[in-house]
């Protein structure tokens, strides 16, 4: 089976959708299927090997440029194709891109005008891609703000169409509106075209059957999923001192002020810790990151911020420093990469109550669900499992064997081709011409 995967490049930060649908890939390969990973608005940055193609669609600059300069859209593409150049737009990430909702409200719902937006020709070279030149078996776009072209594409491609939701509705509830509600209202018909919609979640699956109408007999789960391959570490003894770890985004969402609030907390109650964060640090929160870090100002030199690693191995590395690992995200997260590759580098987590991660510790085990909001309540239960050694070590063994059952790769692509297989037959095997006749 081909199949065709359409997903987002971060402008040059580490995306945890990016590095699913990138070890996603992977999988399927390693299972013996073709698998085309096409790269929308910047290439990819991935922390393992990379299973993008070369070619970029939607290329940031032309998409830009469109939306901005007028007369541009009406050039022709090989005078304009050039700037969609992968070492071009890495160049031009590296130089400050915005990924700032607030500030991309006009240019998403342009995007999302699909055939009718200033986008127009970027959207017509996809569907023409895909339809006629790689003639995959399935086609999966990554989020839901991809799927412009989705009406023109299934007039021309007969094969199953799928969207995987993987965090949409945190862009879109911060637009500024008009622009949320406008995107909200373009989503509504594209969602209804879709053959099908993945989610990795129960809840994420019921929340977004409200939040854009999608018939629950649309929704198909799939395990989320790590290559545990690279994740070295293993369960150890607690050290001294036990180092308490956050990594992931530094931004509101994900909970970093509170975590660095429980930290504050449990410093009252005990000294012997040390407080361990990594990760992307976005420009538009670097205030907020800010005023977190000088709550920090009682842990002294027990709280150190260790950046965002460029590669696979220091990320593991900084897992490995840890004893127990948290992100207390207030947003209801769908997916929570985070707290697999804890698992898999044998660390056991204290996450909030919502969201997937009650499923996740259901599932898998490995550590403790505590109430949202409440620095108080993550510090005791931080100093819970730092008290009680042969619990943590247990939650640490399990997590660690568990999580390289159910969410690595191998579980992944049975999964994928179970559903793939399914909806396939329901389709016809071939594309269509332009025209929408079949070949």
């Amino acid at each position: 089976m081909h199949i065709a995967l359409v997903t987002a490049g971060g402008a040059g930060m580490f995306c945890g959708s990016c590095l699913h649908d990138n070890s996603w890939a992977r999988a399927l390969r390693e299972a013996g299927h073709e698998v085309t990973l096409i790269p929308l608005y910047t290439p990819l940055r991935v922390d393992d090997e990379d299973f993008t193609s070369t070619r970029v669609f939607y290329g940031g600059i032309n998409v830009y440029l469109d939306q901005y300069l007028p007369g541009w859209r009406w050039l022709p593409r090989w005078l304009t194709r050039g700037l969609d150049a992968p070492r071009l737009l890495r160049w031009a990430t590296r130089r400050g891109v915005s990924n700032n909702p607030a500030e991309l409200g006009a240019m998403t719902v342009a995007m999302l005008k699909g055939p009718r937006g200033p986008q127009a020709a970027e959207g017509a070279e996809l569907v023409r891609f895909l339809a006629r030149d790689l003639r995959p078996d399935v086609v999966v776009f990554s989020n839901m703000l991809l799927c412009a072209e989705v009406e023109r594409l299934k007039s021309v491609f007969a094969g199953p169409v799928f969207c995987t939701l993987q965090g949409d509705d945190i862009y879109i509830e911060g637009l500024r509106e008009p622009y949320r509600g406008q995107v909200l209202d373009l989503l509504r018909p594209i969602a209804a075209a879709l053959d099908g919609v993945i989610v990795h979640s129960r809840f994420y699956a019921e929340f977004m059957q409200s939040y854009l109408g999608i018939p629950r007999e649309k929704f198909h789960r799939l395990p989320l999923a790590i290559d545990c391959r690279g994740h070295t570490g293993r369960p150890k003894p607690v050290g001294s001192p036990p180092t308490i770890g956050y990594f992931a985004r530094l931004a509101p969402e994900k909970g970093f002020e509170e975590f660095v609030a429980a930290g504050v907390a449990l410093n009252r109650r005990r000294q012997n810790f040390r407080l361990l964060a990594g990760g992307y640090l976005p420009p538009q929160h670097r205030s907020y990151v800010d005023d977190a870090l000088k709550r920090a100002g009682p842990l002294g030199s027990r709280f150190d911020y260790a950046g965002s690693p460029d590669t696979l191995a220091e990320k593991v590395a900084l897992l490995s420093r840890c004893d127990v690992f948290s992100v207390p995200a207030p947003y209801l997260e769908p997916k929570g990469l985070y707290v697999l590759e804890a698992w898999a580098n044998g660390v056991p987590v204290v996450q909030p109550g919502h969201g997937h991660f009650p499923e996740l510790l259901e599932e898998v085990g490995g550590g403790l669900c505590v109430p949202s909001g409440d620095p108080q309540v993550l510090a005791e239960a931080w100093d819970e499992l730092l008290r009680d050694e042969s619990r943590r070590r247990a939650l640490a063994e399990q997590a660690w064997r568990e999580v390289r059952t159910r969410h690595d790769l191998p579980a992944l692509a049975s999964a994928s081709e179970r559903l793939f297989a399914a909806c396939a037959k329901r389709t016809a095997p071939a594309s269509r011409s332009a025209d929408g006749r079949p070949r």
